[in-house]
């Protein structure tokens, strides 16, 4: 039985360390960065010696594939992609348009992903920004508005499951209020309850049917003033209760400065408030190992979750990627020039 934990790992390749222990430790997941990648095969290689590693042709591998500043696939390895901002600018001009290219992009990506053997993009972000947003949000944000937002983030995740690749939801229950970066500290809001309902809730309570959601690491004051949702009970079951999720929930990275404490703690107190999933992503083998430690095997509702997460992918639909890149790339000068 796979652990509750996702891991990255250091390089282009694993190490023999690497290779033990994720064998003895088989994590449900992998996740990508920069660093491990260098070419289409190299990739393909990574991906299969992973799966082989843990014993499992179908464990997840995920990667941050938005576009804009967070992509961790690159030109000339595969086309360019813009940030979420322009699916918002199209669609303010031409609704349908703006979602037909939203839904375009991310299908486009997950056959990028799909060609490298990777089945999870973490994406769409629901995040609603404020004129105080901190830039870690910033252009990835899809537009200002919740309603919006939840209709691009609808299409982006409609793409992805096109092409065979899962979406996360993220950050739920919602980043967009955050003035500091939490990959360097803890961002606290204190907005009212009823405006977090009214706005920052919308976009997730519009997606909550999706399979795979990642966690803020942030403090809402006025819902628990003391733990930052990831590691919150009360924003969990909020989370599973009143935003209505119940797909398999990740923290977000365990390593961000966000979370205090060591790494063990960190990964016990996301498990106790109700997470399905810690994430790990540095490939740091020290702290690998210290989360792995405190990780349970997937059991119970958390199992349930992550098979119904990974039961919802399907083999792609037929795509005629020349078509599409071309009716894309008509789309996307629309959408940065104006139409």
């Amino acid at each position: 039985m796979a652990k509750a934990f996702i891991s990255g790992c250091s390089d282009t390749v694993l190490t023999a360390d690497e290779r033990a222990f994720f064998s003895a430790e088989r994590p449900w997941g992998l996740i990508l960065f920069a660093r491990n990648i260098r070419s289409h095969e190299q990739v393909r290689d990574l991906v299969a010696d992973w799966r082989e590693t843990v014993g499992d042709a179908q464990a997840p591998v995920l990667i941050d594939q938005e576009g804009g500043r967070v992509r961790r696939l690159r030109p000339p390895l595969v086309a360019d992609y813009p940030a979420g901002e322009v699916y918002g600018r199209l669609h303010a001009q031409d609704r349908e348009a703006g979602l037909r290219m939203a839904w375009a992009g991310a299908r486009l990506i997950a056959a990028d992903l799909a060609d490298l053997g990777i089945t999870v993009d973490c994406a769409p972000i629901l995040d609603v920004p404020t004129p105080t947003t901190s830039d870690v949000i910033g252009d990835r944000a899809y537009a200002r508005d919740p309603e919006t937002i939840a209709a691009i983030g609808r299409a982006v995740a409609d793409g992805l499951l096109a092409g065979g690749v899962l979406p996360v939801i993220k950050h739920i229950p919602g980043h967009g209020r955050a003035t500091v970066d939490s990959h360097l500290e803890l961002p606290v809001v204190d907005a009212s309850a009823r405006d977090l309902r009214a706005v920052d809730f919308i976009p997730f309570k519009a997606l909550a049917d999706l399979p795979l959601g990642m966690t803020a690491h942030i403090v809402f004051t006025a819902l628990d003033g003391e733990r930052c949702a990831t590691q919150s009970p009360v924003m969990i079951d909020l989370i599973r209760s009143e935003i209505g999720f119940d797909g398999a929930l990740m923290a977000d990275d365990v390593s961000m400065k966000a979370l205090g404490g060591e790494m063990g703690e960190r990964v016990e107190k996301l498990f106790a408030a109700g997470c399905d999933l810690a994430l790990h992503c540095n490939g740091e083998m020290v702290e690998m190992r210290s989360v792995a430690d405190a990780a349970p095997e997937l059991a119970g509702e958390a199992l349930r979750r992550c098979s119904a997460a990974l039961a919802r992918r399907r083999d792609a639909e037929p795509l005629d990627r020349t078509a599409l890149r071309a009716e894309f790339e008509d789309l996307l000068a629309r959408g940065r020039h104006g139409a």
